[in-house]
């Protein structure tokens, strides 16, 4: 899979999400971004340290990240019943995907071939910013899923984008 940049039409994707509501939702990339940027948020699994604190940072700004016009939703390869759980337990407050399926972390060549504890194929720690045109205006992949993304760079961007 050949990388993703900034200046390229963003992959598509349906993912399904179960972590704010009731019943499964699919969500599309081309309907997220139809008025509004939208920020992509992989990461490798639930309920690790890492990944707790970059969520609850995220959703502690959110009303920022909204007020510039930009969504923000969370994809990782966990179900759609453990991201649930996560988001319950964390009080994160915007949509988690699940690709379950690892299509989209190929798509966006975010594959990371072995987390924690053996774990084969998660997400890498990667953000992209995706302009209401479908185009990727702002990318970071961390090459350690140890290490946050640069959020004063991320809402620099968004901010950029107005």
């Amino acid at each position: 899979m050949s990388s993703i940049n900034i200046g390229d039409k963003a992959p598509d994707f349906t993912l399904l999400s179960f972590s704010h509501s009731e019943q499964p939702v699919d969500y599309t990339l081309s309907s997220l971004t139809n008025d509004n940027n939208t920020v992509l948020l992989f990461f490798p699994m639930a309920f690790t340290g890492t990944c707790t604190e970059e969520m609850c940072t995220i959703s502690e700004s959110l009303n920022e990240y909204e007020t510039l016009g930009a969504k923000v939703v969370g994809i990782s390869v966990d179900g759609t019943f453990v991201q649930k759980a996560f988001a319950k337990s964390s009080n994160i407050n915007f949509p988690l995907l699940s690709d379950f399926n690892k299509e989209v972390i190929e798509k966006y060549d975010v594959v990371q071939e072995v987390f924690a504890h053996g774990q084969k194929n998660t997400s890498k720690r990667a953000v992209f910013l995706v302009g209401k045109d479908g185009i990727i205006k702002y990318k970071e992949i961390t090459e350690n899923p140890g290490v946050q993304v640069n959020f004063d760079k991320l809402k620099e961007a968004v901010k950029n984008l107005g």
